[in-house]
Order: structure tokens, then sequence, then C-alpha cells
């Protein structure tokens, strides 16, 4: 299937799937015309990247995991895998995670306190 057709199969826009292939993501094949052509596989690998992008991951760690994963619920032990460095970086990347979450739920309290704070104030005025 070419570019377009992928794109449509799995919501991932056309420039996002060029964008995996030169972060050495995707590689799909070439037509004699240039086009790109992609696999059956290729489906659920690019919905797969999206969800690792979208959940925070780095295409440099994605790069080191993605041959070691089977569909997004599989996950081959390949000690091959976990090298010193790779380890260093998910535990870098787990801890950017947390950060990003404690951000978000003093924000979310923020958020809640304020309108704790303003909605008595906004009921009283409209009596």
């Amino acid at each position: 299937m070419r570019i377009g057709e992928l794109s449509r199969r799995t919501g991932v826009p056309a420039r996002m799937l060029r964008y995996y292939e030169e972060q050495g993501l995707l590689r799909p094949e070439r037509a004699e015309n240039g086009y790109r052509v992609y696999r059956e596989p290729e489906v659920g690998r690019a919905q797969q990247i999206r969800g690792l992008l979208d959940s925070g991951l780095t295409t440099e760690l994605i790069r080191r995991i993605l041959p070691f994963l089977d569909g997004p619920q599989g996950i081959h032990l390949d000690p091959r895998c976990l090298t010193a460095e790779t380890e260093a970086l998910m535990r870098g990347e787990a801890e950017r995670i947390q950060q990003r979450i404690d951000c978000l739920a003093r924000n979310r309290d923020a958020i809640l306190a304020y309108l704790a704070a303003v909605r008595p104030a906004a009921d009283a005025s409209t009596r």
C-alpha cells in the first residue's frame, strides 16, 4: 500500500509517517517509481509508534525498543535489548514521565481549587 492508504488506515498523517521513516522507525520498500510501499504489518507498527510517541517516549528510545515489541501488548524479553545504555535511557524516560505526571497533577489540583473558590462566589452573585 502507498503512504496515503497507510495514513488513512492508521490515522497517522502522511507527514508523520515520513518522519517515522527519517527516524528509522519505519522502513518502507520503494517501488520503481520511487513511491513508498508499505506492507500489512506496518499498519500495526505505525499505530504502535504513534502510541509510544503519544505516551511521551522519544524516537531514540522507540528506535531501540521497537525491534523487541510484539504488538501493543507484547514484549520479547530479549537480553540484547537491555544494554546499560538502553537501561539508563529508559530510566531517564521513566523519570521524565513521572515529572510530567507530577506537573499535570499539580495543574489539575490548582484548577480544581480555583473552581472550588470561585463557584460559591458565582452562586452567591446569581441569587
